[in-house]
């Protein structure tokens, strides 16, 4: 309990507002959606070969042909914040916020995709599930794969499914008083760790909602009953997902590299509502 217990304080403690903060009761967090402003891209770690940002939930990392009228992208953000061209090594969908790499030149691109190749890379997420997860355990279910009406129409769709592999482990369990589904007087949501081990395309949220534990906040795969709860409880609007850590050998220099996100605030929020009665 001891996120939970300093989430709740740091919460309370928050007195600072600003119109992109959202209040419900004492407890304070930052709203996903972007305004006119140029959003900020918090670089997490800087040398002459690598940038870490910590990317916002809904922005895109770089322009596409389907997001014509977005105004933002974090590869450009980036790009001006540091001043150089960025190279982007891997992905992390539109809705997730947390940890993403650059490369800072074309050779160190190819470097950090070899190491994504050979499995050299290792990502943890945190996510808000619907109902009680086991303890731990593993998902190893294949994935076809995931293709656009519009971007992907000229693609093969008849691929066999690819392995997939997720591992799990519950870190907290909440049941409020509300009735979300008709079969349940009550609800229940788990916050948990994955750990891909494979990189499909939306493979974790894909994985939870194939167990049954659909990610709260998505809307392809989850429960839109439950996304509606947690709009109109708590002023959630976002995907529950966030990658919080991101191991890999330095591409130049080998040295092992660790990095971590705090998860976010709103996160926490369902977990401290059987908590703030005995505050």
């Amino acid at each position: 309990m001891a996120d939970i217990d300093s989430a709740k304080a740091n919460m309370k403690d928050s007195s600072k507002d600003n119109g992109n903060n959202q209040r419900e009761g004492n407890m304070l967090w930052v709203a996903p959606a972007f305004s006119e402003e140029r959003p900020d891209v918090p670089i997490i770690y800087q040398d002459e070969h690598i940038v870490v940002i910590d990317k916002p939930a809904g922005l895109l990392v770089h322009r596409t042909a389907l997001a014509r009228g977005e105004k933002w992208f974090a590869m450009q953000l980036l790009r001006d914040k540091v001043g150089q061209h960025v190279f982007p090594v891997h992905r992390l969908d539109r809705p997730t916020s947390g940890l993403l790499a650059f490369a800072l030149s074309a050779e160190v691109a190819t470097k950090m995709s070899e190491l994504f190749a050979n499995h050299r890379v290792q990502k943890i997420y945190h996510a808000v599930v619907r109902g009680y997860v086991n303890e731990y355990g593993r998902i190893d279910y294949p994935l076809k794969e995931e293709l656009d009406a519009i971007a992907d129409k000229m693609a093969n769709q008849d691929k066999d499914a690819q392995s997939a592999v997720t591992d799990f482990l519950c870190l907290e369990q909440i049941e409020l008083p509300f009735k979300v589904s008709t079969k349940h007087e009550t609800s229940r949501y788990s916050l948990v760790k994955l750990a891909p081990k494979t990189g499909r395309k939306h493979q974790l949220r894909r994985h939870m909602a194939h167990i049954r534990h659909p990610i709260v906040g998505d809307t392809n795969h989850g429960d839109g009953r439950h996304n509606k709860f947690f709009r109109e409880h708590f002023n959630i609007k976002r995907l529950l997902l966030a990658a919080t850590n991101l191991s890999f050998p330095h591409p130049v220099t080998q040295q092992p590299m660790h990095f971590e996100a705090q998860v976010p605030k709103e996160f926490y929020v369902p977990f401290l509502e059987s908590t703030d009665d005995n505050a």
